[in-house]
């Protein structure tokens, strides 16, 4: 007995030794074999990490107006655990559904999935995100969800706070702009090119926590600040981009080609001051459009051959060459060049005509004879080279493709096509633009410019600074004002001038029509397949604008109509623009009167601020915004009223108990009047004059001294109120399928080449 005793003690004992012996081993494996390892495993588990996301960087047109901005959004999500514990799934689809637009079948059956989300182990998920449409929803949207949670009692609906890219203006310059994709990529445009500057850098805030996620009281927190994007403030125009888009919008709708293109630059910087394609997009919804030709920007990507527009390059070759008579004359018709007979848009011609009347008529014959003839390959091709074709214009966007000019020198019948733009000649519209901007501005070739300036967020510091560059003289100042001169006639020349429907009463209009075949399978199309086009520039004496349209396939019964497609899309633009950037029309006073806009003051209740300005300026009528909100409240005159060319509108933003009564020292009685009343003012009036001084004398009401002009005042009684200043800051932010050579095959038929 006592050996089994002694027997039982020493097993048990020795079990206890080498459990002993054991725990030490794992002990000292632990805290020093593995140290590192589970010091920084203990440490991931303390430590609690975020990064802070930095807000891109906003993006402005030249005036400060705001074109895309980062701005608080929300993330949808639910909690299936909670949800199905207390019963409310069909409740919350039933919140969720019509806010998110997923009121259809398959919309809900998606809700309902979410709320019953479980995982590999059967079991609910505590958290599931609902990405609709872009993934985040505005703060008008979470409103209404807020709401019906509130309404209905309802718990697991989450409403996570994030940032979200915002393009109020919508499809405006879609394709200048590009969008930020659903998993924060930037796509397109100047948002792709300018990425890097936009985003910002992430920052980041670190420190220790407890089992229960809270922060230990003596842990030390690491904060790195998220440093914002950089805002760019552009070179584009928002008003003249709207005209542009309206002008495409009514061509578009009236002759359905299948793609518009526009350019319009200040030819003395190069400064785009707008750029549109039709079809178009929305960033804001971008995933809705199924056509890659919808995100196509054939301002920079297409190419195409221009046709008679390209006869600038020729003429102004030929002028600086000294070759060019403008009274000479030649035999209109056609011509044999070895190889191949070529023909005027009008085959029997015009007789004989000068050279200027060859050139106001957009005479094939004519420019081969002055490129071909009498220039010669070298010449001819080397200006075509010094002008920019052929090679990129260096413009900041995605895409940007170089065109091809191929023709060759020993084949004549080449060479003579690519005197009036068609054969082995392609080029982009940014291109043509860059090209007559050079006759416009005295000869140099210059690069385009998008982005004015690098702007720091908050601050409105300038950052960087781009300036206009040169990049070559391409002709002399002289010839270049020959040259405008010529072009002038294309379109002031009412008998035989092409251009003559753009001609503008009151303006110095230059500019080119073309109209070229299409390219099928290496031969020029025989089925009505043609690029119309126009590119001018104004006024002549002193060039603020050039502009450059393209229509590609309008639906028209005969060619030689291109004009009628192009012609009035140039002059709307054009026209709308020049008076928009303060050029008076050079005509007497009462015809200017009889040329104004509609003077019927329009209804603008209700309109965005953007709208109703561009609808104000579209009449020549001037404004004055009295409030600090989005939307018109009220107007006056009222809608159906007249107001001359001149005269200001007023337009109430909030409303009258919410405003200020702003500053009315300088107007007159009638116009003081007219804001008062307009804001609900109880007015008393003293003296006769203009106002000279202002004071809310109670409740809604106000004294208006007045003066008349020059006679001195001084009126500072003792007890008076003061009077009501506006506040001061800033007032809130406003908010083709490309005709291209895929195989050039063999030289196209000469024998159907038109020019007009």
């Amino acid at each position: 007995m006592k050996k089994k005793v002694t027997l039982r003690s020493l097993l048990i004992g020795g079990g206890f030794t080498l459990l002993f012996v054991a725990l030490m081993f794992r002990m000292y494996y632990l805290q020093v074999v593995e140290a590192s390892v589970l010091l920084d495993g203990a440490k991931e588990i303390w430590s609690s990490s975020r990064e802070l996301n930095p807000q891109r960087g906003a993006i402005l047109d030249r005036n400060g107006k705001v074109l895309v901005q980062d701005g608080p959004a929300y993330t949808v999500a639910v909690n299936p655990a909670l949800i199905n514990k207390l019963n409310m799934g069909d409740a919350v689809v039933n919140v969720l559904a019509p806010a998110l637009g997923m009121d259809d079948p398959s919309g809900r059956l998606k809700l309902i999935e979410k709320v019953n989300e479980k995982n590999a182990r059967g079991e609910y998920y505590k958290q599931r995100e609902i990405r609709n449409e872009g993934w985040k929803i505005d703060g008008d949207t979470a409103a209404l969800i807020r709401e019906g949670m509130e309404e209905k009692g309802l718990e697991g609906i989450y409403l996570i706070e994030e940032q979200k890219r915002y393009y109020p203006t919508e499809e405006l310059a879609a394709h200048v702009l590009g969008y930020r994709g659903l998993d924060g990529t930037a796509a397109l445009g100047l948002e792709f090119t300018y990425d890097e500057t936009l985003k910002g850098i992430p920052g980041m805030i670190r420190y220790d926590r407890d089992r229960l996620g809270y922060e230990l009281p003596n842990s030390k927190a690491i904060y790195e600040p998220a440093v914002d994007g950089k805002s760019l403030r552009l070179t584009i125009d928002e008003n003249i981009q709207v005209y542009i888009e309206q002008a495409m919008q009514e061509t578009w709708e009236k002759y359905r080609p299948k793609a518009i293109t526009a350019v319009a630059v200040d030819p003395q910087t190069m400064e785009v001051l707008g750029m549109a394609n039709m079809p178009t997009f929305n960033p804001n919804t971008y995933w809705d459009y199924e056509s890659q030709q919808d995100f196509f920007n054939s301002a920079i990507s297409g190419i195409y051959e221009p046709g008679s527009t390209f006869k600038i390059v020729t003429l102004s070759a030929a002028v600086e060459e000294g070759i060019f008579n403008p009274n000479a004359t030649y035999q209109s018709g056609s011509i044999r060049v070895p190889g191949a007979t070529i023909h005027d848009h009008n085959y029997s011609g015009w007789s004989e005509i000068t050279y200027l009347e060859g050139l106001k008529r957009s005479s094939n014959v004519a420019f081969v004879k002055l490129g071909y003839e009498q220039l010669g390959y070298e010449k001819l091709n080397q200006y075509i080279l010094d002008f920019g074709f052929g090679e990129k214009t260096g413009i900041d966007l995605p895409g940007e493709q170089s065109g091809r000019i191929n023709f060759r020198g020993n084949i004549p019948s080449e060479v003579a096509t690519a005197t009036f733009g068609q054969g082995r000649v392609s080029v982009t519209a940014i291109q043509q633009v860059a090209a007559i901007s050079a006759i416009a501005n005295g000869g140099k070739l210059m690069e385009p410019i998008l982005v004015k300036e690098v702007l720091e967020q908050g601050t409105g510091k300038v950052v960087s600074r781009t300036t206009p560059k040169v990049v070559r003289q391409v002709v002399s100042p002289e010839t270049a004002e020959q040259v405008s001169e010529y072009l002038e006639g294309v379109i002031s020349d009412q008998e035989v001038g092409t251009g003559r429907k753009a001609y503008i009463e009151g303006y110095r209009i230059a500019g080119k029509t073309g109209t070229a075949q299409k390219v099928v399978n290496g031969r020029y199309s025989q089925n009505n397949e043609y690029v119309v086009s126009f590119v001018g520039f104004g006024p002549v004496e002193d060039p603020r604008i050039a502009l450059i349209v393209i229509v590609d396939e309008p639906r028209l019964g005969d060619y030689r109509e291109g004009g009628d497609v192009v012609a009035p899309l140039f002059k709307e633009i054009m026209s709308k623009s020049l008076r928009y950037l303060g050029v008076a029309a050079k005509e007497p006073a009462e015809r200017l009167v009889l040329a104004m806009p509609d003077t019927t003051v329009p209804q603008l209740e209700g309109f965005t601020r953007l709208a109703a300005e561009n609808e104000l300026l579209r009449r020549a009528m001037d404004m004055e915004w009295i409030g600090t909100g989005d939307t018109v409240l009220r107007q006056f005159p009222e809608a159906g009223g007249t107001a001359v060319p001149g005269d200001t509108v007023l337009l109430l933003s909030s409303e009258p108990k919410d405003t200020h009564l702003p500053d009315l020292t300088g107007k007159s009685l009638r116009d003081a009047l007219q804001v008062t009343a307009l804001l609900e003012y109880e007015t008393t009036v003293d003296g006769q004059g203009f106002v000279v001084h202002q004071s809310v004398t109670g409740n809604r009401s106000v004294h208006i001294v007045l003066r008349p002009p020059g006679e001195p005042y001084d009126y500072t009684p003792a007890g008076e109120e003061q009077i009501e200043e506006s506040p001061e800051g800033e007032m809130p932010e406003e908010a083709t399928d490309s005709p291209t050579h895929e195989d050039w095959g063999e030289l196209p038929d000469i024998e159907t080449v038109p020019g007009a």
